[in-house]
């Protein structure tokens, strides 16, 4: 009897060794794929089972949670939706995570192991912390006056610190209320279809993925690869360029909309917008010096986060020497987003380097201690500081007496570049209308703010858009509440 006792204790030992085994198994070797199966649901409701951290605009949170009492508990809400959209995105229990919601869902969600008071510890205890809050870079001002000046016209408006890179204003317009998508059920899939089904696009992030031909604003670029190259060494001389002026290889003529452009130097075709002397001396710097030369700037990058991604800003590496003629003045395959165009003017007012454009400054946890600060970077050497001053210069000049008058602000310091970017099929759409631009307040070491406007349905006639009359004076009213910070801040 004894024997067949210790028999059957030692099944049960065996069992039970096969029982431990198989469930270590499944704990650990089979975690990863049981997790990440779509049925399973335990994770969902994990995830929504307490309130998303807050992601923050001049202190203040612009997003919150609603209890919905639903197996999915918490839902993502959002204040003032259509205003923050371009840099929220949204947190849909339905499709997922966009935009700063995305890239610091960890943060925001409470899995990010540097929450925990023990760090080390986080991957044993499996806890999760409450969720942390995301300070970002935008002031609510100068972002309430880009989406005004918008005023549902589709564009976009991007702002930026040239010393530190800080993302200071970042609209896209129109927009929508990302809270429309938070939850589950058929309201929030009658959303999504409305909104990707809509003509505007109005969620399509215009400022850091929509890439658009950059049109004249491009010429500052040109401008830089022409003298950092040596190619001008006088900006007041004449550049030997005729007008009319016939494309490399071709029999086109390179229209001007300015006059005087025929033998003009490098101030006057900046001044007025000579197509025809940006033209010649994207030609004369050659196509390997030029691509060096844009590509300092940050066209055909594919890396650049903000922390989302943002779309590459391009130029042909392969060109004929008439592609490379018009690409020399923004048209052609060239193309950027409202951002690059912001970095080109930022690089221009911070003697030509571009430091990291950022928008999130810093992490805390719920509590408010700071789990990672955002430290500042250089992103890019654009062209000599040398260059950089001539182009300062030669920017102020536009804007006193030249195309960007409409963005002059008094007792400022305020240089600009106007653009017209053609496109459509042989070019008949209605041209985008550009501004770039930065301003310096009175008595200030140096530039406050750099500011990149596109307006894609400009009402204005052809001449008025590309004298600045739909994107400037919004760059102007940006600039201005950006330089009444600033004299705020001294106070």
């Amino acid at each position: 009897m004894i024997r067949y006792i210790r028999r059957a204790a030692a099944l049960c030992l065996l069992l039970l060794a096969a029982l431990l085994v198989n469930a270590g198994r499944v704990m650990v070797v089979e975690a990863g794929p049981l997790n990440d199966d779509a049925a399973n649901r335990r994770i969902a409701i994990s995830r929504y089972a307490q309130p998303r951290g807050e992601i923050l605009v001049d202190g203040k949170p612009v997003t919150g949670s609603r209890d919905s009492g639903q197996q999915l508990r918490w839902e993502r809400t959002y204040r003032r939706g259509p205003l923050y959209a371009p840099l929220t995105g949204h947190a849909s229990q339905t499709y997922g995570t966009t935009l700063v919601e995305n890239a610091e869902d960890a943060v925001l969600a409470g899995t990010e192991p540097m929450l925990a008071p023990l760090p080390l510890l986080k991957g044993l205890t499996r806890g999760r912390e409450p969720g942390g809050d995301v300070v970002t870079t935008v002031r609510a001002s100068m972002q309430e006056t880009a989406f005004r000046g918008l005023d549902g016209k589709r564009g976009a408006v991007v702002a930026v610190e040239p010393a530190t890179g800080r993302i200071l204003a970042l609209v896209s317009s129109p927009s929508y209320d990302p809270g429309e998508l938070s939850g589950t059920g058929p309201g929030v899939r009658e959303a999504w279809e409305r909104l990707n089904s809509a003509p505007d696009k109005p969620m399509l992030n215009r400022a850091l993925r929509q890439t658009y031909p950059p049109g004249s604003t491009f010429k500052i670029v040109t401008a830089a690869a022409a003298l950092d190259a040596g190619v001008v060494r006088d900006v007041d001389a004449p550049t030997d360029t005729p007008d009319p002026f016939v494309l490399p290889g071709t029999r086109q003529v390179l229209p001007n909309e300015a006059e005087g452009c025929g033998d003009a130097s490098l101030a006057y075709a900046l001044q007025w917008s000579c197509n025809t002397v940006m033209a010649g001396l994207g030609v004369e710097v050659g196509l390997t010096e030029m691509v060096d030369a844009v590509e300092r700037f940050g066209f055909n990058d594919t890396a650049l986060r903000v922390p989302s991604w943002v779309a590459r800003s391009t130029f042909d590496r392969d060109m004929s020497p008439d592609q490379l003629a018009l690409s020399s003045i923004g048209q052609f395959d060239t193309t950027a987003t409202p951002l690059q165009m912001a970095m080109v003017a930022a690089a221009v007012a911070n003697n030509g380097e571009i430091a990291r454009p950022h928008l999130v400054d810093r992490t805390t946890t719920s509590g408010g201690a700071t789990v990672e600060r955002a430290a500042r970077r250089v992103h890019r050497q654009a062209m000599n500081p040398s260059t950089a001053l001539r182009l300062q210069e030669l920017m102020v000049r536009a804007v006193k007496d030249g195309t960007g008058k409409n963005a002059a602000i008094p007792g400022a310091r305020v240089g600009g570049k106007t653009g017209t970017a053609q496109h459509g099929f042989g070019n008949t759409g209605t041209p985008y209308a550009w501004f770039i631009a930065w301003a310096q307040g009175e008595g200030s070491a140096r530039p406050a703010v750099a500011v990149a406007v596109v307006v894609e349905d400009a009402e204005d006639s052809r001449t008025d858009i590309s004298g600045g009359g739909s994107a400037a004076p919004i760059a102007k009213a940006v600039m201005e509440e950006a330089l009444r910070l600033e004299a705020a801040g001294r106070r």
